[in-house]
């Protein structure tokens, strides 16, 4: 990778502040509207608790424990998923016959609602992190798996026979050619599995755990403790922006500017 003069780095240092201060200020602006219409409204707070209030931060639902739980399965989930998808896209690359067999049985799979997997999961595994892990491997797994198939198809086949004429290995042929060709496809699906693990452990708490902040939603729901459940929300939330922030800071370090898919 080539060094940037050093205008260019100005230049982007510049674009990168300018887009953290627009976004730091769009999630500002969000907290003052929640804030203005709990405050003007005259909001009951059963319905939607201010984010000034003390109740966000009652240590008696344990939120460290719960968020660490709630955040070993989506990243467990997220990273079985991560390298599944690529090794299936590789295998898939390598053996158009393989792809033909099996391709068609994982969009069927796939195709299964995650919800409708619940009472089998539970049957199957019981409760725990396990369960929950696999729940986000289901649904994060298969959009890693498109966008790697394609982009490891995406590699110009004049640079694939250059390597096979100087006799290079099909290993040599990934690690040299097509990967760093894919990368941008790569991490295009890793950021929509990104999401899709958030909501897939959180699916899996709701229907078969005891731990977890999904979980922990569900017991104070019955109660009606309202700025619980906002508590519970943004904690997730914040898991997510971490999990999805690494992935673009990967991408950052990995993906030149221009070849990044937006």
């Amino acid at each position: 990778m080539r060094a940037l003069p050093q205008g260019e780095r100005m230049e982007a240092t510049s674009n990168t502040f300018s887009r953290t201060l627009l976004a730091v200020l769009a999630h500002l602006g969000l907290l003052a509207a929640w804030y203005a219409f709990v405050a003007l409204g005259d909001v009951p707070k059963y319905v939607m608790p201010s984010p000034l209030a003390k109740a966000l931060f009652d240590a008696n639902y344990n939120w460290w424990l719960n968020s660490g739980v709630t955040a070993l399965e989506i990243f467990v989930g997220y990273f079985l998923a991560l390298a599944v998808g690529v090794t299936l896209a590789l295998l898939f690359t390598w053996s158009k016959a393989l792809e033909a067999f099996f391709m068609p049985l994982l969009v069927s799979l796939n195709m299964i609602p995650k919800v409708a997997l619940g009472p089998l999961i539970i049957v199957w595994f019981k409760y725990g992190i396990f369960p929950n892990s696999l729940m986000a491997f289901s649904i994060a797994v298969f959009p890693i798996l498109l966008t790697t198939a394609r982009g490891l198809r995406e590699t110009e086949p004049e640079l694939l026979d250059l390597v096979r004429a100087l006799r290079g290995s099909r290993w040599q042929l990934f690690t040299k050619i097509q990967l760093p060709g894919a990368l941008p496809y790569i991490f295009s699906g890793m950021k929509v599995g990104a999401i899709l693990a958030v909501a897939g452990a959180i699916v899996g708490e709701f229907l078969s755990s005891d731990k977890g902040l999904g979980y922990l939603m569900l017991q104070v729901q019955v109660t009606l403790d309202t700025p619980a459940m906002f508590m519970a929300v943004i904690l997730i939330t914040l898991i997510g922006v971490a999990l999805y922030g690494s992935v673009l800071l990967l991408e950052r370090l990995l993906v030149s500017k221009d070849a990044r898919i937006t």
